[in-house]
């Protein structure tokens, strides 16, 4: 997968983009980061890419010309692909959109700064996303965000991809609670489940703490998630628990 991201600045992903995980998939081909700054396209002698905006107010406006003539070249670089601003406006970004857009072998990301985009700019993006309710100082954070969500759908990067489809919200739910050793620790032990071996009776378990985190931390992920009918039943087991153990 390729995946171009247009920014102020590139220096910022190079020690990001070189570490861990993502760093050996692109070592390794599965992932293509091409960085493209469009400070190169700025207006005279000294690259002007913002100016005040109309109707008066504070902070500085990226202008139209020199960010859609780099996208327009970054467009005709590769394969088509969909350009993406990154903007508070945006669609949520969560882990239905990042396995949607790992289907694509290129994608464009537009990182913003300032007080935003001229409104004109974005009739270029195919698509608006956000990673928040918040207000960063700049798109790249939320670049590296989406690249590192995204690659992690791309079998190869992670060593096992089981290990990817058991993360949280990878099947709508938050991931269950996890242990390693020591079996005590503190007088605070590791469920029996976990350490008799049976696999049949730790899936079981695994799904049903999954569905009461979900049901406890987010609720509004778990009104919308998709059950089946053992989901329906284990999760009816642990209410049934809870009410035998209170007083």
């Amino acid at each position: 997968m390729r995946v171009d991201i247009v920014t102020l600045l590139p220096g910022i992903f190079e020690k990001v983009f070189d570490e861990s995980v993502l760093g050996s998939a692109i070592r390794n081909g599965l992932i293509e980061i091409v960085l493209h700054n469009f400070r190169e396209y700025g207006d005279g002698r000294h690259r002007t890419v913002d100016d005040t905006p109309f109707g008066g107010g504070p902070g500085m406006v990226l202008k139209t010309g020199p960010l859609i003539s780099c996208l327009r070249d970054v467009r005709k670089a590769a394969a088509p692909a969909p350009v993406i601003g990154l903007t508070p406006q945006g669609v949520p970004f969560n882990q239905k959109v990042a396995r949607q857009l790992a289907q694509f072998d290129r994608i464009i990301l537009v990182c913003g700064r300032y007080e935003g985009f001229d409104e004109r700019i974005v009739s270029e993006f195919d698509l608006q996303l956000s990673i928040g309710d918040y207000v960063l100082t700049g798109g790249e954070i939320a670049a590296m965000t989406i690249v590192d969500a995204v690659s992690r759908m791309i079998p190869g990067t992670v060593g096992r991809q089981e290990s990817v489809e058991q993360d949280s919200f990878f099947a709508g739910l938050l991931d269950h609670p996890q242990y390693t050793r020591p079996a005590t620790w503190e007088g605070k032990k590791v469920p029996t489940v976990l350490l008799e071996g049976n696999h049949a009776f730790i899936d079981d378990w695994r799904r049903k703490y999954s569905l009461l985190s979900t049901a406890v931390n987010r609720p509004d992920v778990f009104r919308v998630a998709e059950f089946t009918e053992k989901d329906r039943n284990l999760f009816q087991q642990l209410l049934k628990q809870n009410s035998e153990t209170r007083p």
